[in-house]
């Protein structure tokens, strides 16, 4: 418990001359004074409760956020149809390629197939020559063992089998893969239907 005040009250004649004529003098120009008054007029203590320290918020810290590489956007091309039927009717022309591959098959026998299937060889082949000449992606022979480095061109090498892990990789040549090296197709005349991969052929 707390310990009482020693200090002995003031006497009646203190009471009257000084403590009420200080008291209220010091009141009337005092604010803080004032309220001490008003506060044991009240019933509380003279002096204000001791503020507890403000506690201040800790300031935030800004934590790095890592940043991501925004993705690079596909764009996607439309594709001529004018030039892949410029191609298959070239492919016609040359082999009667349509003319085979919309033939029924089933009444003929492997040795009537084969030799149709010479003509369209010989006949395509020679479209492609003059008007898509191709060359092999990869110099190596199939059946090759190869080492694909890191950086090496997913375009033109299409992985195949157990694929896991990063470059390098090693694998074999199962097949060389084709390159056009140009594209050489004829001009058209203005107007001209490219969906008639080949006329008509009336006989008078």
């Amino acid at each position: 418990m707390p310990k009482a005040d020693s200090t002995p009250p003031p006497s009646f004649f203190a009471r009257l001359f000084y403590l009420s004529w200080v008291a209220w003098m010091r009141t009337l120009f005092d604010a803080e004074f004032a309220a001490g008054v008003e506060r044991l007029r009240a019933g509380a203590p003279a002096l204000p409760s001791p503020r507890e320290p403000e506690v201040q918020a800790p300031i935030p810290v800004a934590v790095p956020v890592p940043v991501v590489p925004p993705k690079k956007e596909v764009v996607l091309k439309e594709a001529s149809p004018d030039a892949a039927l410029q191609v298959l009717a070239l492919f016609q022309r040359e082999g009667r390629f349509i003319d085979f591959l919309q033939e029924d098959l089933s009444g003929y026998t492997d040795g009537q197939i084969g030799a149709s299937a010479r003509v369209v060889h010989e006949g395509c082949r020679k479209a492609l020559q003059e008007h898509v000449p191709v060359v092999p992606v990869r110099a190596e022979e199939e059946g090759t063992r190869i080492t694909l480095e890191k950086g090496y061109d997913a375009r033109a090498v299409r992985l195949s089998g157990h694929v896991t892990g990063e470059p390098p990789f090693r694998g074999t040549v199962t097949h060389r893969g084709w390159r056009a090296v140009e594209v050489k197709l004829p001009r058209t005349a203005e107007g001209h239907d490219a969906t008639v991969l080949a006329p008509a052929e009336v006989e008078l």
